[in-house]
């Protein structure tokens, strides 16, 4: 039964995924098995085999001992407020926001040194090799693993014009389907709440779930748009350098800083929002229709009034149980997916900690599942963010971009969630 249940959510997504197809009879089911098969063997790799685990965990402390020195920073210009055992308690601005102006700088100095393409002409090379993808594609999609949606085409700036209508999909579910190395980081510091040992937890289900998100993207978005035309076979790295590595600091400094307002900013406002809008359905129709006692009584008290969380929760609630969260928990992080979807995934996983920290999500699996499906850029306001992006890179290809908006947020959910499910059946 635990096999079951997956296999039937997997089954189940990609039939959706089928059935909007603009090629039902042009799908590569043999790219679709082979990439579902790459997402597989890493997910029981990474869980069960004892050596590629300890290079993920290897990776994570490394993650771990970054966010240490990116305190040490904090710590310095904020004094207690920079840390959460500094008498004052735990402060979003102070203590996460900085952790993406440090690994924004970082992730500067590394390109600028060309550490950061070789380690992404190494993924281009074997998604190319294993996958038959365009250079441009495996460029894209390798790129997505350690920097954002926005920075990735930057490498492939030149190519974008002239990439075919199931390549620009690709493109743009890379994007949807990955995170940020700096956002990346914020989490695992966010999540791991200063324990260095449960910060290295979440950084290995955090790097693995980026990792396995590329081979899910291109499986998503190649059933959605299958090729029909020839492809570009080869594609360079090309990205404006820094003119020494002190002007890369200072570049990635003020990248990181626009980011981290961006954040602030966005989750102070989204936040409000969602009270807004929560109060409105609990005072207005949970009210006058005695929606919220129904409410409370169906879901033994954990909502207690009528809300955009308990209507994302209930609606996603057997999803998620079919992809092997238990049931007792699957309306909570149904509430995380409806969440990320129609917001953004910063705010789902504020939402999770405090799940966690309040009971709802208890057991392991669904802590780790949760990490694995929220993994991603895909929500409505990417679709803007990668017309606006990508389509300044190429003005002649913006129609096409925004044409196939929708369909790169369905294909990057999904991917998320493809993911999530294997993860799951080795669980």
């Amino acid at each position: 039964m635990d096999y079951l249940r997956p296999l039937l959510a997997l089954s189940l997504m990609l039939f959706v995924l089928w059935a909007v197809s603009e090629g039902r009879k042009r799908v590569d089911w043999k790219l679709v098995a082979k990439g579902l098969g790459i997402q597989l063997i890493l997910a029981y790799a990474v869980l069960e085999v004892a050596w590629v685990s300890s290079i993920f965990d290897f990776i994570g402390q490394g993650f771990v001992s970054l966010l240490g020195f990116s305190r040490e920073g904090a710590d310095f210009l904020f004094g207690g407020l920079g840390t959460a055992d500094g008498g004052f308690g735990f402060i979003f601005a102070f203590q996460i926001l900085p952790t993406i102006i440090f690994f924004s700088a970082v992730t500067s100095v590394l390109f600028h040194f060309g550490i950061l393409q070789r380690v992404v002409a190494v993924f281009a090379w074997l998604m190319k090799r294993s996958l038959k993808l365009s250079g441009a594609e495996s460029v894209a999609l390798a790129a997505n693993v350690f920097v954002g949606q926005t920075e990735a085409p930057l490498m492939i700036k030149p190519y974008i014009a002239k990439m075919t209508r199931s390549e620009l999909l690709c493109l743009m579910t890379g994007g949807m389907a990955t995170i940020a190395g700096a956002v990346l980081a914020t989490y695992i510091s966010y999540l791991g709440d200063g324990d260095p040992e449960s910060q290295a937890f979440y950084a290995r289900h955090f790097l693995a779930a980026s990792v396995m998100n590329a081979p899910a993207a291109i499986v998503a978005a190649k059933i959605l748009v299958p090729e029909t035309e020839i492809v570009t076979d080869t594609a360079d790295v090309v990205m404006e350098k820094q003119s020494n590595w002190l002007d890369a600091v200072s570049t990635g400094t003020t990248d990181g800083l626009k980011m981290a307002v961006n954040v602030g900013v966005m989750l102070l406002v989204f936040t409000a929002l969602i009270a807004l809008v929560n109060g409105v359905l609990s005072s207005g129709l949970g009210q006058l229709f005695g929606i919220n006692d129904w409410l409370s009584d169906i879901t033994n008290g954990r909502y207690d009034s009528l809300s955009l969380e308990a209507i994302f929760g209930l609606i996603l609630a057997p999803l998620t149980w079919l992809m092997g969260v238990p049931w007792v928990e699957a309306t909570a992080v149904g509430q995380l997916l409806g969440i990320k979807t129609s917001l953004n995934e910063f705010y789902a996983y504020v939402q999770l900690k405090d799940l966690m920290a309040n009971g709802q999500i208890v057991s392991e699996k669904a802590k780790i599942l949760s990490v694995y499906i929220l993994c991603g850029f895909a929500n409505f306001a990417s679709i803007g963010i990668q017309v606006g992006g990508i389509g300044a890179l190429a003005p002649s290809r913006r129609k096409d971009l925004a044409s196939l908006g929708f369909k790169a947020l369905l294909a990057g959910t999904i991917a998320s969630l493809f993911t999530a499910t294997l993860v799951s059946l080795i669980l």
